[in-house]
């Protein structure tokens, strides 16, 4: 008891010195808390820092599955347009040549027919004249040329045609859509800097958070009684202290008095039964059990000399201690002690607990525990002057709306991204109107397909020179036919031969070319213009995605601190809590360290001093048989004569 006094006397002033900061430090507190909102602040103005590059970036990879593929196909419809038209340009010129060339031909052909017919019927003409007058007759136009289609039309369609480089334009809108993040961040950086100086500003309801506390009255009131009850409670703590080194003192004596009669009794017993087990020798001495009835004798002694004070000791114990546990601190953990100290008239006026506590009027001290025994904020339990309503601090709504609209009116403009120069676009309106696909391929190649000459020009020539040599009177001007048909071949059939040989290729190029490309053209010439109509809408969508997940991740930031501040607020800083915890701390010093060490003191020495009655009762029947056995017999003697007054017998001499 004499160890937990020390600890218990100390805490009483701590515990009241700890209320009196119940709320005079709530303001620097919630000043402190409300400076934590900077945090948040510099967590979302690091990443304004980047955001417009983000912006640019989720527009391009966005975007990019659909702009990059659109460029690729203009890029090779470029190469298309212009291998068309170089072909288309080639099986013009080819036709021309051959229809000049053709019209050269035609005469030159049917003279040397007309010549070798007379020639070969001359009677002269002996051998296998018949079959090669047959073949000679045979000498005619194969293909007819000026049957092939005419292209000037088209060709006139497409004039100036591809009149732009595809390539380079390609190329061009390539590095813009690619250079879209650094255009957003350009575009948008002044809209960053206003958004800056709005997250910058504190929300007015915590820049009030710690000044509209209204616990000034109530902080005045609740300090002065506390302050008071710990400068009055000082002086009769260093009083309890000083009766307590007293009690102390006292209990050491009475227990070391308990604890003499103890040894007194041990030591009696001890030597008494040597003394009994020494008697069969005859040289004993009886002094020991002698010593031994003694102790007993005096444990006895001091038991009723002490008996009294130890009696007095235990009822004064008694009765504080047995009434502080039953009155006091049974009713306390059962909280019928607030119930009698909320009944008017159970205590004087000036001890009106609920106005020194400063609760409401209308919240009873036993009501007042509860609350904040499960976590009640100040204001719902003390007088306050008004009510303190911290959602309406903690509120940032307003300041997360005006966040909200300067956020929504981020732009990026898209004009830049034309997709299709103006003179790509003229080049593929060209050729959607030239008409490519409809030229009748079929008949160029229905010509083409023909021989320049029906009759092969290099045997019949070989004929001729073969029948010169069995016609003698023929032969010179068989010779000479010969050579000038070798001649007329070398000179226009077999250039027109080999313009036929490049001018199909292009033809069949043409014509399976030709539908692909018109509906390639059509195609793209439709992307590009509902895309570019499209773009600016799919990127004010892409932009709105995108600043609405930023808007949501830093309004979680903020979210974040209000739910920290609320728990701070109403669970750490302003909670009355620590009033419960006092009412529990002083309950804990007064029952727990002080009634029950002193309860436990007094029940253990009435236990004592209990069996110091049969202890003085085994003290005096146990002396008597420790005792010589001469004085035994005096002392029986002499009990016998004094109660039945039978004479004494003295000894007989033999």
């Amino acid at each position: 008891m004499h160890k937990q006094t020390g600890p218990s006397v100390e805490a009483v002033p701590e515990t009241l010195l700890s209320l009196r900061g119940l709320i005079s430090d709530v303001p620097k507190e919630l000043q402190a808390v409300a400076q934590q909102f900077s945090l948040p602040q510099e967590q979302v103005l690091q990443e304004l820092d980047g955001f417009g590059m983000y912006i640019g970036s989720m527009l391009h990879t966005q975007l990019g599955s659909t702009v990059y593929p659109l460029l690729a196909s203009v890029h090779s419809l470029g190469h298309a347009l212009q291998v068309s038209v170089d072909d288309l340009q080639a099986l013009n010129a080819f036709t021309v040549k051959l229809r000049a060339a053709q019209r050269d031909l035609e005469p030159a052909v049917r003279e040397h027919r007309e010549r070798l017919r007379t020639l070969l019927q001359k009677p002269e003409c002996q051998g296998d004249c018949e079959r090669v007058l047959t073949r000679a007759q045979a000498l005619d136009l194969g293909a007819d040329f000026s049957q092939l289609p005419s292209v000037d039309s088209v060709l006139h369609r497409l004039k100036g045609v591809p009149e732009a480089n595809f390539s380079s334009m390609v190329e061009e809108e390539n590095s813009t859509f690619n250079a879209l993040p650094a255009l957003a961040t350009i575009q948008t950086a002044d809209m960053i800097t206003e958004l800056k100086k709005m997250v910058a500003q504190q929300p007015k309801g915590l820049r009030t958070l710690a000044e509209a506390f209204p616990g000034s009255e109530a902080t005045s009131r609740w300090s002065q009684t506390l302050e008071e009850l710990e400068q009055s409670s000082r002086p009769y703590l260093q009083e309890v202290q000083r009766y307590e080194t007293y009690r102390w003192i006292v209990g050491c004596v009475l227990c070391s008095i308990v604890l003499l009669v103890v040894v007194c009794n041990l030591l009696g017993l001890n030597l008494g039964i040597w003394g009994l087990s020494a008697r069969e020798d005859p040289s004993h001495s009886e002094a020991k059990g002698e010593a031994g009835a003694r102790f007993l004798m005096a444990g006895v002694g001091f038991s009723f000399l002490f008996a009294a004070p130890l009696i007095l000791l235990i009822f004064a114990t008694f009765l504080v201690g047995g009434n502080m546990q039953t009155l006091v601190c049974q009713s306390w953990e059962s909280g019928e002690l607030y119930e009698f100290a909320d009944a008017p008239g159970n205590l004087p006026p000036s001890m009106n607990l609920s106005y020194l506590l400063g609760l409401k009027k209308n919240i009873s001290i036993h009501l007042a525990y509860q609350q904040c025994k499960e976590g009640a904020a100040l204001w719902k339990v003390l007088q306050l002057n008004d009510s303190y309503d911290l959602e309406k601090h903690l509120d940032i709504s307003h300041y997360a709306h005006k966040l909200q609209q300067e956020i929504q009116n981020f732009k990026v403009d898209m004009k830049n991204l034309d997709l299709l120069s103006p003179a790509v676009r003229r080049d593929l309106e060209a050729l959607h109107n030239s008409g490519l696909e409809s030229i009748r391929y079929s008949d160029f190649l229905v010509q083409v397909q023909k021989p320049v000459v029906k009759t092969n020009m290099e045997e019949l020539a070989q004929d001729l020179e073969g029948l010169a040599q069995s016609n003698p009177v023929l032969k010179q001007q068989l010779q000479e036919e010969a050579f000038k048909l070798r001649s007329l071949y070398q000179e226009k059939v077999a250039p027109q031969q080999s313009l036929v040989a490049k001018l199909k290729p292009r033809v069949v190029a043409l014509e399976s070319s030709a539908p692909a490309l018109q509906l390639e053209t059509t195609e793209i010439l439709g992307n590009v213009t509902y895309l570019k109509g499209e773009l600016p809408a799919w990127a004010t969508r892409i932009l709105r995605n995108v600043t609405e997940c930023f808007l949501t991740r830093e309004m979680g930031y903020f979210s974040q601190y209000v739910a920290w501040v609320r728990e701070e607020v109403t669970q750490r800083i302003a909670t009355c809590q620590p009033l419960s915890a006092a009412l529990n701390n002083g309950r804990v010093i007064l029952c727990d360290m002080l009634a029950d060490p002193w309860n436990a003191f007094w029940f253990c020495l009435a236990w004592c001093t209990f069996f110091l009655i049969p202890s003085i009762i085994f003290a005096v029947k146990t002396a008597k048989y420790f005792r010589p056995i001469r004085k035994r017999l005096s002392s029986t003697s002499s009990e016998e004569t004094q109660l039945f007054h039978i004479p004494r017998v003295t000894s007989l001499k033999l």
